[in-house]
């Protein structure tokens, strides 16, 4: 049966932007938001200092695409990115739904109903929907334990544990399906976790992974070969609840990028490596459920994975 979504939950806005979980070719048929009439226009001289989260300040790709939005709005001014304090992605959350300290102005996280309810978001895949479907990161030792592996109740049989940060939202997606995981709410103690045997694979996204390892620069990391772990898991920048002004010049910017193609070849810079070299169309694909996003994201997700072949087609060209 066809999913749709209730028009009502649906805006104007919205709709285009899912035009963009369809091939990259029609997402340039969607044109841009028009700017709002606000105070935030070109004559304004100060540089506004946006505050990034350090992991995605730390991330080519995400800066990469932060600065490509800031950029495609000059109306809102001049600008500066800069990078946060080293904090969890917890206590992010935290200052990000307070919104006092000005600790962190924007964070690209994975969604979820609880996020969207305490944020803004601008509901957008910034990574065209990649993060949903993840690889394991293993210890050469545990490969073993992967061959075999065709279904979801092979995977749960294995017993393997995978690692995942405590506040994520991956977590309860994992153990909603029956996945034993093992959590810690640092990302960087979960690389000492795998490699003491706390857990046997690091699910890691297939947007981020390859950057992940680089980082790292252990041989003794590998990436499991034949796995793809797929479920439902947008990805969306996030901004404060009171930050609206942040949150449409972001939303307007990126539009603009799907407008004009440069959002197009922002993929291909970034993710289209990452496809290929994961040989993603010759994995087994376990899809898993995930019962924790709000209405929209469900409809975001569910045309991320009608469309996946396709993308993947259009990045590995």
């Amino acid at each position: 049966m066809e999913y749709s979504l209730p028009a009502s939950l649906v805006s104007h806005r919205f709709r285009k932007l899912v035009l963009c979980l369809m091939p990259l070719a029609f997402c340039l048929a969607a044109g841009p938001l028009s700017a709002t009439t606000s105070s935030t226009t070109a004559s304004q001289a100060a540089v506004r200092g946006y505050v990034l989260w350090y992991r995605n300040y730390d991330s080519p790709a995400i800066r990469a695409l932060v600065e490509l939005a800031l950029k495609k709005t000059p109306e809102y001014g001049e600008f500066q990115i800069i990078r946060s304090e080293e904090l969890s992605q917890g206590r992010v959350l935290r200052e990000l739904t307070d919104g006092q300290s000005r600790l962190v102005d924007i964070a690209n996280v994975a969604t979820s109903a609880e996020r969207e309810k305490s944020l803004t978001a601008i509901p957008f895949p910034v990574d065209g929907g990649l993060l949903g479907f993840r690889v394991c990161v293993v210890m050469p030792e545990f490969l073993p334990r992967f061959a075999g592996i065709k279904t979801l109740d092979d995977l749960r049989d294995s017993q393997i544990r995978i690692g995942q940060g405590a506040h994520w939202p991956d977590t309860p997606v994992l153990e909603a399906n029956g996945i034993p995981v093992v959590a810690h709410s640092r990302y960087e103690i979960l690389f000492g976790m795998l490699r003491n045997e706390r857990f046997e694979c690091f699910a890691r996204g297939v947007s981020e992974v390859l950057y992940d390892l680089e980082l790292e620069h252990d041989p003794n990391l590998v990436i499991e070969p034949d796995l793809l772990i797929a479920y439902p898991m947008p990805s969306y920048l996030f901004v404060g609840p009171e930050d609206q002004e942040t949150a449409h010049r972001l939303q307007l910017g990126i539009e603009r990028a799907i407008h004009d193609g440069s959002f197009n070849d922002f993929l291909r810079d970034y993710y289209a490596r990452a496809v290929k070299e994961l040989d993603l169309d010759e994995r087994t694909v376990i899809t898993l459920e995930n019962p924790y996003l709000s209405e929209e994201s469900r409809y975001v997700g569910r045309k991320t994975f009608e469309n996946l072949r396709r993308r993947l087609e259009v990045l590995s060209r």
